[in-house]
């Protein structure tokens, strides 16, 4: 297994946090090689849906096919968790107006 995002099988082992808008139905990742002297090649893309990890909170490592002008170029395998925004007591109560003591 090749390290650090190298060679023909990449591992980057990296965890990013996303703030998703209401209405986002799937996680879109674009992927690309790095090239020394050139400008980095588009390899392919994953389309998650994100309705299985709203619904469970998150989702194992789990394979996806990677795509290329509509032809299989392989699999990216992606865990996800998700955190739904807390609000605080105010927001719930008054939808953030304040009430007045009048």
């Amino acid at each position: 297994m090749a390290n650090a995002g190298h060679g023909c099988e990449p591992e980057w082992n990296e965890t990013f946090l996303f703030t998703l808008s209401d209405g986002t139905s799937e996680l879109s990742i674009k992927i690309m090689d790095s090239d020394s002297g050139s400008e980095d090649d588009f390899v392919g893309k994953a389309i998650i849906p994100l309705e299985p990890v709203f619904t469970e909170g998150s989702i194992p490592k789990t394979s996806y096919n990677v795509v290329k002008s509509e032809e299989y170029c392989g699999e990216i395998r992606v865990g996800l968790n998700f955190t739904p925004e807390e609000l605080t007591t105010e927001e719930e109560n008054h939808g953030g107006w304040k009430e007045s003591s009048y």
